[in-house]
Formats: structure tokens, sequence, C-alpha cells
């Protein structure tokens, strides 16, 4: 099968090539890419080109498809994963598979795998770990965001708190604590502010800053302070451009600090 995909050839060389994608073997599945988001981690890869740990050092004579955040339909299943997979289910891509630690992952890594093209096969890494989703939805943007929004949750369910004299860990945000999220009017911020406000964990003070009027402004007329306060959260948003940025900032929980600061 023949198919157009983006790919990275060196630094800030991509392409639009022509790919033939290899016949289907009994460990294959091809899928159809309906939605690809853009993740800043792809302009961070096209800067270091080769340099870059997950993109391959030859990829000026072996480029490989670019894009990590994609859904799409399933299309042809080879005899070894036909028990799991069939033709016409959804999927989602979870692209970090981390197969015997390897750092290799689709949208960096592979000839025929990459979320800016039309068709591809899925590396046998992403089978053997599970890393090709089911998806349930007509909505395929939503699973793009799959991908993003799992750095944001476990980032929040990874943070962990501990007492004086106790070496338990507490896992998560500080229930009813004060947060910060610094920087974070942007694509991912605006998903962190979602899930601090409507997670069942969630914080009593929330302050978002950046350096931007018109991005806070933006943020704040999407993630208001009085849906926030529905949740029993008070809300602010913060330009630290100010003077004595730092010494507001600390005002703001009475003087104590942060509990958690992302």
């Amino acid at each position: 099968m023949n198919t157009k995909a983006i790919r990275i050839h060196g630094k800030m060389d991509l392409r639009m090539d022509d790919v033939t994608l290899p016949d289907v073997g009994p460990d294959d599945v091809r899928v159809r890419i309906v939605s690809d988001s853009i993740c800043m981690s792809t302009y961070k890869a096209a800067i270091e080109g080769p340099e870059h740990k997950r993109v391959p050092d030859d990829c000026d004579v072996n480029p490989t498809i670019v894009g990590h955040e994609f859904c799409g339909d399933i299309v042809e299943v080879g005899e070894n994963w036909k028990h799991k997979y069939k033709a016409g289910d959804k999927f989602v891509i979870q692209p970090a598979h981390f197969y015997k630690g390897s750092q290799m992952a689709p949208g960096y890594s592979y000839s025929f795998c990459g979320g800016n093209s039309e068709y591809g096969n899925v590396p046998i890494e992403n089978l053997i770990c599970d890393c090709l989703l089911p998806y349930d939805s007509d909505t395929y943007y939503y699973g793009s965001l799959a991908e993003p929004l799992s750095c944001v949750i476990g980032t929040f369910h990874a943070m962990y708190h501990t007492k004086a004299g106790s070496y338990v860990h507490e896992m998560g945000i500080k229930e009813g604590g004060k947060m910060a999220l610094l920087a974070s009017v942007g694509p991912m911020g605006l998903a962190a502010i979602d899930y601090a406000i409507h997670c069942d964990r969630r914080p009593s003070l929330l302050v978002i800053t950046d350096i931007d009027d018109a991005r806070l402004k933006r943020a704040a007329s999407i993630y208001t302070v009085e849906e926030a306060a529905k949740y029993g959260i008070e809300l602010h948003y913060v330009n630290t451009r100010m003077e004595n940025a730092t010494e507001y900032l600390r005002s703001l929980t009475g003087g104590t600090g942060y509990d958690d600061v992302v």
C-alpha cells in the first residue's frame, strides 16, 4: 500500500513523502489515521533531528514518520493478532511503549508508523505492550487527546506528600491544599487547569501564572473563577511580569507557600 506521510530527514527537514508500506504479516496491524493532534514535542524533534533521543541517528537515509497523538481505524490484522483486534475497530495509540527500556516510539522512530500519515503499520512493540488501545467513540480527536491528557493526569497522580516522622507516601496532590500551575495557559496548561478543577482530588487554592495578558484572559474565559468556585476552589490568574511577583504569589497562600507546584 502507498501512503503520503510527513517524515523527518534531519534537523528542520520535514518532507511530504510517498511511502510504500510493507505487506501485512502475521505480527502486523495496519491502521488508517483519522486525527493527529500537534504536540510541541514534535517541534522539538524537528529542531534536534537525529540528536533527539527518539529519532534514529540515520534518519537522513531512513526517515521516520512524525506525529504521535493519533487515532483512527484498524483496517487489516495479521494472523497472530486476530484474537485481539479486528478490521473496523477504532484505536488510540500510546506511543511510549518502553519495550525492554526502549525509547523508540511511533511519531519519532519508525519508518512506517506515525500520526502525520494516511495509513501505517503499528510496530510489534506497541502490540506486545498493549499500547494499541481500543477506542469506542465517533469523535476521533478526543482519542488524539488521550496521550497528552494522560501526561497531565499521570503527573497529578505521581506527586506525593509525606508527614514528618513518617516514610509513608501519600500519593497525588494534597487534597484541599494550595496549588500553583506556572506558565500554564498553553494547551497542556489548559488541560492541567481543567483536571485540577474537575478531578476527584482538588486543591482549595489554584493559582495560574503566565507572562502574557491575552493568554491569561483567554484561559480565564474558558475555566472561570465561578466554575472553580462550584468545586470549592479559589482560582487566581496572575501575570508574573508584575513587580514583586514572588511576594504576591506567596501572599495568596497567606504566607504558607504552596503544597503543589507544576
